[in-house]
């Protein structure tokens, strides 16, 4: 069984709303990420992925999304416990609010990079690359840039 993970790609005048995990955090502590949480089990439920979205963006960084959501990429990995995670990443926008660390035992700091910041930056993981990749690939779809 997956643990399920959903992560937000917000995109503002050329660059991308990205976060650093803070270092106690079980995976990736201290890395560059996109914002996101675990899916909590609600039995029968609708729009679960983008509830959840919504919600964690506003717990760690202080914004609401528009309701629209653009799916972008998934893909797995092993948490140091052992445990399978599914990762989702959504492209999606701000309706309210600007980015701060809401959360500071989850993010130490918010930043706005350029795609070239985050792929020359040493503390970022090779998935965050691989997601900003896949998200500017597709833009001409979702309108952008």
């Amino acid at each position: 069984m997956f643990v399920i993970n959903v992560e937000g790609a917000i995109y503002k005048d050329g660059k991308w709303l990205i976060i650093e995990r803070n270092s106690k955090e079980e995976h990736a502590g201290g890395l560059l990420s996109l914002v996101g949480g675990t899916v909590e089990n609600e039995g029968f439920s609708k729009n679960l992925l983008e509830r959840t979205l919504k919600r964690e963006l506003f717990e760690e960084v202080g914004i609401t999304i528009k309701d629209e959501v653009t799916y972008i990429r998934n893909s797995s990995f092993v948490l140091p416990d052992g445990r399978e995670v599914l990762d989702l990443v959504f492209y999606c926008e701000i309706e309210t609010g600007e980015p701060f660390a809401k959360s500071p035992d989850e993010v130490t700091a918010v930043y706005w990079m350029a795609a070239e910041e985050i792929f020359a930056h040493p503390n970022a993981p090779v998935w965050l690359k691989e997601s900003i990749e896949e998200v500017e690939k597709i833009s001409s779809k979702i309108q952008l840039i």
